[in-house]
């Protein structure tokens, strides 16, 4: 017999309020939540010492109160030092519950099989809902996870960004798949989740795959692609977008020159080859090319032909200079990415794909409405000359 059940018969027994055995319970349950939140953010649990050098830490609670059907719940919300983490269990501003029905949508998109949600039902509120019941209600998220892949996107994009994030995922058996994901970002500075699938492996056909859909949705015009150092990325860009140009992600790049270097060059060498990318203009970049191939050409000269003979790493230079930060890596989606596997790791595992895809379309309208109207860094000093790159493509 747990805790519930005893007090509930206790309170039975008293005739005391039963409606308050199970505020008291959802109250404490929501606030260890949050805790468990804040240390899966954080990744340690409170006083372990290996939070000492991890850069954050805990700092207080505040308080909220929060309507339910049971009563109201006296809530302590945790905040980190750095006021980086953004709790998911409550909706921000929100002070009271939803309805049943839109609890289980909202366990639907988070990629909770329908048998959990009617289990989870069960021993919260006392009644069964049937998968069919359950399927019925979730028939609205069903409908957002094609318009997702079906809405119509804008006619051109300055940049795209290609990333792919690897996500356990249960068919026969769990392993780790690709989820391949395009951000854009308009002439005006407005970014969007494009696209995005899900396949066992990265490779480039998929990428080309992911392209010609966004062509066929109504993308004519991409100046600037942006991915990782993927095998025959250039030419599956220029086969469906013949006039983009190709950045390979400089941080790519420089994560596997630390993997094929010795661990006391590691330092040195990566600082040479950040003067590359974080040169002034395009013509101190290949000065600081041309050193680093002298520097490091005789030690390493495998390492130094792959990067001397890669002509994408300097493409950002040809772009406006206030958005080089923006566009020399892919950190803005890999940023992305990293959040979305904070909200996994609470997961675990996806039992099937249609619970990851509902997951996912979530995540991104989430993040196509928080930035829809928010002009990403240097982009609005670069529109003029970014729509001018358009006319002479055109």
């Amino acid at each position: 017999m747990n805790n519930v059940t005893t007090e509930l018969i206790e309170a039975l027994a008293q005739k005391q309020d039963i409606q308050e055995v199970f505020r008291q319970h959802l109250e404490k349950a929501v606030n260890q939540l949050l805790h468990h939140e804040l240390s899966v953010f954080l990744d340690y649990e409170p006083y372990d010492r290996k939070g000492f050098n991890s850069g954050n830490s805990r700092n207080g609670v505040y308080p909220r109160t929060f309507k339910t059907e049971y009563g109201d719940l006296n809530l302590q919300i945790p905040r980190d030092r750095n006021g980086e983490f953004k709790q998911q269990t409550l909706e921000p501003y929100k002070r009271s519950s939803d309805t049943l029905e839109n609890f289980v949508i909202h366990m639907y998109q988070k990629g909770v099989t329908t048998d959990e949600i009617s289990d989870l039902i069960e021993k919260m509120y006392g009644h069964h809902y049937s998968k069919q019941t359950v399927s019925n209600l979730t028939k609205l998220t069903i409908e957002d996870l094609e318009a997702f892949h079906k809405r119509p996107l804008n006619k051109r994009y300055a940049c795209v960004f290609l990333d792919a994030t690897h996500i356990p995922l249960r068919r026969d058996t769990v392993q780790k798949e690709a989820v391949y994901i395009a951000v854009g970002i308009t002439e005006d500075g407005y970014k969007e989740v494009l696209d995005f699938t899900v396949a066992p492996t990265e490779s480039a056909h998929v990428w080309e795959e992911i392209l010609a859909s966004l062509h066929e949705r109504g993308v004519e015009q991409i100046l600037l692609v942006i991915s990782d150092g993927l095998k025959g990325m250039t030419d599956t860009i220029a086969r469906v977008y013949p006039k983009a140009k190709h950045q390979i992600c400089c941080v790519h790049v420089a994560r596997n020159i630390a993997n094929k270097v010795r661990v006391n060059d590691r330092a040195d060498i990566l600082d040479d080859f950040k003067k590359v990318y974080q040169a002034d203009s395009l013509e101190d970049a290949k000065k600081a090319l041309e050193s680093f191939r002298e520097s490091w050409q005789n030690i390493y000269p495998k390492v130094v032909k792959k990067i001397t003979n890669n002509d994408k790493i300097l493409t950002f230079y040809k772009f406006p200079k206030s958005i080089w930060r923006s566009i020399y890596s892919t950190n803005l989606i890999e940023s992305f990415n990293k959040q979305i596997k904070r909200h996994v790791k609470r997961k675990e595992q996806f039992p099937n794909e249609d619970s990851l895809r509902r997951f996912l379309v979530s995540q991104f309208n989430g993040y196509n409405h928080k930035f829809s109207m928010r002009c990403h860094r240097g982009f609005e000093a670069a529109k003029a000359e970014l729509i001018k790159m358009f006319e002479e493509i055109n």
